[in-house]
């Protein structure tokens, strides 16, 4: 069904080149024996010239343009959030494939959109999850698999982290309803994302959201309630508004048969692992946590080479276009919850 790439290098343009794209040129260096970056793309000259003699490619300033002059396989959405889906539809357009970062929409309507255009054309939708390659979580989804914790009663996520005025005010498009979303939809997305790839499907939501700190459209603070489809009842709390950094990600889990605790500032450390059976890989708890300075890990290179793997024919996508939807449709519930005040039951109607 999908264009499989075999003898020779993947060529991939970068669109966006804020502090994101970071993380995928250094991806795209690491796997320079099969990504070749071509070009990239940015509506700002200035940024634009800065990263053509960085990067020593071509810039353009139009998505399109790129497109049509350098033919890429492949393009990597950094731009806003609001912007994924009409350029993940352009690029679909043109038979290339789309990776894109989360959110990969801020609309469920934008977000099933992305995943017809892609499936119409034949091309590959990747969703960027790079939280879910830490050692951390790899473990805690080993653990999960295996069923160690028997019922699961009780989970918590916690995302306490600061982004002052300044963050919000160094571009026009941050802490806005259509470009951006809030800090559930922005900052705390990919602990979202753990809501349904470890604990299983959302039965509902009920969610309170307040912007009390900072001068923007959306939230910077926010709760929410979760029910999952197997009985299991847990929350989730998310702010910007530490003081005076970054505070905690984490995540704990309470079952009949287990307790986990993954925290530090992005659920890099194993706080707690306790199991009434004991598993030869149990002894990796200690060398799986990671020091970091960075709320985004250290996963995009390894999600890369998954992408290259699908690329050549050698691999099924970890996160795809419909696993990508998984997260947002949590997300665009919790945010129907917040604005009605009630009870959001999933599915959301497709």
């Amino acid at each position: 069904m999908f264009p499989v790439i075999k003898d020779r290098k993947i060529r991939i343009g970068i669109v966006g080149c804020g502090r994101i794209s970071n993380n995928h040129f250094s991806s795209i260096e690491k796997h320079s024996d099969s990504l070749e970056l071509v070009a990239v793309c940015d509506n700002d000259p200035k940024v634009l010239a800065a990263h053509e003699g960085k990067c020593r490619v071509r810039g353009y300033l139009r998505l399109e343009e790129m497109i049509h002059k350098e033919r890429p396989d492949m393009v990597a959405l950094c731009t806003p959030s609001g912007l994924h889906p009409d350029q993940a539809a352009l690029a679909a357009r043109n038979g290339v494939h789309v990776m894109t970062e989360k959110p990969m929409a801020t609309r469920w309507g934008d977000g099933l959109r992305m995943v017809r255009a892609c499936d119409e054309a034949h091309v590959r939708l990747f969703v960027v999850k790079q939280n879910r390659r830490n050692a951390t979580l790899r473990l805690l989804k080993q653990a999960m698999e295996e069923k160690r914790f028997g019922r699961i009663h009780m989970v918590q996520i916690n995302v306490f982290w600061s982004r002052p005025q300044e963050y919000y005010d160094s571009a026009r498009w941050r802490g806005t309803w259509e470009l951006d979303g809030g800090a559930f939809m922005n900052q705390a997305s990919h602990y979202v994302d753990l809501v349904d790839w470890l604990i299983g499907p959302v039965a509902s939501v009920q969610a309170m959201t307040g912007t009390l700190a900072r001068d923007i459209e959306v939230e910077d603070t926010g709760v929410l309630n979760i029910r999952w489809r197997s009985g299991a009842l847990g929350a989730m709390s998310v702010t910007m508004l530490t003081y005076p950094k970054n505070l905690e990600g984490s995540i704990t889990i309470l079952g009949e048969k287990g307790t986990v605790r993954i925290g530090g500032v992005a659920v890099n450390e194993i706080q707690h692992w306790e199991f009434a059976d004991k598993r030869d890989y149990d002894q990796q708890v200690k060398s799986a946590n990671y020091e970091t300075t960075s709320v985004y890990g250290f996963g995009h290179p390894l999600y890369y080479k998954n992408v290259v793997d699908v690329l050549r024919g050698e691999a099924e996508p970890e996160t795809d276009g419909r696993e990508g939807l998984k997260s947002l449709e949590v997300l665009i519930a919790a945010y129907m919850s917040a604005r009605d005040g009630r009870t959001v039951s999933l599915p959301l109607e497709y």
